[in-house]
C-alpha cells in the first residue's frame, strides 16, 4: 500500500519571526509524500515574503479573517488523504509526520493524532517564554492519552475525518478548536502523544501573555457551560481549582492588613495552588532548579490569576447575554467557509 499524501497546512498571521524556521522544518520531515501549504491571513510584516521563498504553496486570505479561516483555506485547496496542520510559531521535529502518520494507520478509530511542545523554546526570548513554554510542556504531558478538546497548533487529521466533521468555525478568532474538538469527539477519538513533538515560539512579555489566557478563558465559558463537565486532560478539575485559588490569594491579600489570621488562609490558597499542579512544579525543580522555580512560580500564579479571572468575567457575560452564550452555536452562513482556490498548487 502506497504511503498516502500529507498536506501540511500552516495558517500565519505576522510570525515573520519564526514562519521560515516553521516551514523548513515542514519540509525537512523524513516522511514522504508531503505537499506544504501557507495560507497567509493577511500579514503586516515580511512573513508572507518569507513563506514566498519556499518551495511551497502559497495562498493569502481576502482579508484578515481568523485563523480558522485559514486552516480553512488551507483544507480547502489541500490533496493529501491526512491534514496535518501546525501553526506558523512551530518547528517541527524531523519524525513528527511520519509517526503520527503510523498512529492514524494502525488506529482508524482516532479521528485526530495530537503533538506536544517541547520544554525548551523554539526561539529563547526572555525568562517568561521559558516559563510558559515549561508549563505548556508540563500541561500536555499530563493529558496524554484521550481528550475532548484539539491541539489545532500541532495535530493529524484524516481527510475523511475533516470533511465528516465539517470545517473550523470561522466565527471564532479564538477557542476554535476548543469547539472543533468538541464537535469530533462526539464521533471519534482525539488522541495526544508525546512522540510527535515540536518546538513553539511562546509569548514572551507577561502582559500580553495574560491577556492572551484572560480571553481564552472568558471565551470557553459557554462551551463548559453547555458541556457540563470538565474536560479530559488538558482542563481537568485540579488545574481548574488551582487557578481559582490564585485568584483567591490575590483577593485575600488586603484582609491581611486587617487581620493576622488572614494570613493563613492566603498561605493555604497558594497552597491549593501548588497542589493541585503539584506534578508541574517538581518538574521544573528537577528540570531547572530551586533558583528557577521561584521565578517560574510566579509567572504561573500571574497566568493563573488570568485564567480564573476570564472565567469569572466570561460567567458574569453567559448570565447577562444570550448572544455570548450561543457563541459555539453550530451553525454559520456557508459563504464564511472559502472554497479551493481555483489554481491550487500555484503560489499567490
Amino acid at each position: 500500500m502506497a504511503d498516502p499524501l500529507v498536506s501540511v497546512i500552516i495558517p500565519n498571521y505576522n510570525y515573520g519571526n519564526s514562519i521560515g524556521r516553521c516551514v523548513d522544518a515542514a519540509l525537512d520531515q523524513t516522511y514522504r509524500p508531503i505537499e506544504v501549504i501557507v495560507v497567509d491571513d493577511h500579514s503586516t510584516d515580511d512573513s508572507l515574503a518569507i513563506a514566498r521563498q519556499r518551495a511551497v504553496t502559497v495562498l493569502r486570505t481576502a482579508r484578515n479573517s481568523g485563523v480558522a479561516v485559514a486552516r480553512n483555506m488551507g483544507a480547502a485547496a489541500a490533496r493529501g488523504e491526512i491534514l496535518f496542520f501546525v501553526d506558523s510559531d512551530v518547528a517541527l521535529r524531523p519524525d513528527a509526520i511520519e509517526t503520527a502518520v503510523a498512529e492514524l494507520r494502525a488506529h482508524p478509530e482516532y479521528g485526530a493524532v495530537c503533538g506536544i511542545y517541547e520544554d525548551e523554546p523554539l526561539i529563547r526570548d526572555s525568562v517568561v517564554e521559558q516559563c510558559r513554554v515549561l508549563q505548556a510542556y508540563c500541561w500536555r504531558m499530563a493529558s496524554l492519552g484521550e481528550v475532548s478538546f484539539l491541539f489545532s497548533s500541532l495535530t493529524a487529521i484524516p481527510r475523511r475525518v475533516f470533511d465528516e466533521v465539517g470545517p473550523f468555525n470561522p466565527r471564532l478568532r479564538q477557542t476554535e478548536e476548543v469547539d472543533y474538538g468538541q464537535r469530533m469527539s462526539t464521533r471519534y477519538q482525539i488522541r495526544v502523544t508525546d512522540a510527535v513533538r515540536g518546538w513553539h515560539d511562546d509569548d514572551d512579555k507577561l502582559l500580553p501573555l495574560m491577556r492572551k489566557l484572560f480571553r481564552r478563558a472568558r471565551l470557553r465559558v459557554p462551551l463548559f457551560a453547555r458541556r457540563r463537565r470538565f474536560a479530559k486532560g488538558f482542563e481537568s478539575a485540579s488545574r481548574s481549582l488551582a487557578a481559582l485559588a490564585a485568584l483567591g490569594v490575590l483577593a485575600s491579600l488586603p484582609l491581611v492588613v486587617l487581620s493576622p489570621w488572614a494570613l493563613l488562609a492566603t498561605g493555604a490558597l497558594l497552597a491549593g495552588m501548588l497542589a493541585g499542579d503539584a506534578a508541574m512544579y517538581r518538574y521544573v525543580l528537577r528540570r531547572r532548579g530551586a533558583g528557577f522555580l521561584t521565578v517560574f512560580t510566579a509567572v504561573a500564579f500571574a497566568t493563573n490569576v488570568a485564567i480564573s479571572t476570564g472565567i469569572a468575567v466570561g460567567v458574569l457575560q453567559w448570565l447577562v447575554s444570550g448572544r455570548f452564550r450561543r457563541l459555539y452555536d453550530a451553525q454559520w452562513p456557508s459563504t464564511a467557509v472559502p472554497a479551493a482556490p481555483t489554481a491550487t498548487g500555484t503560489p499567490a
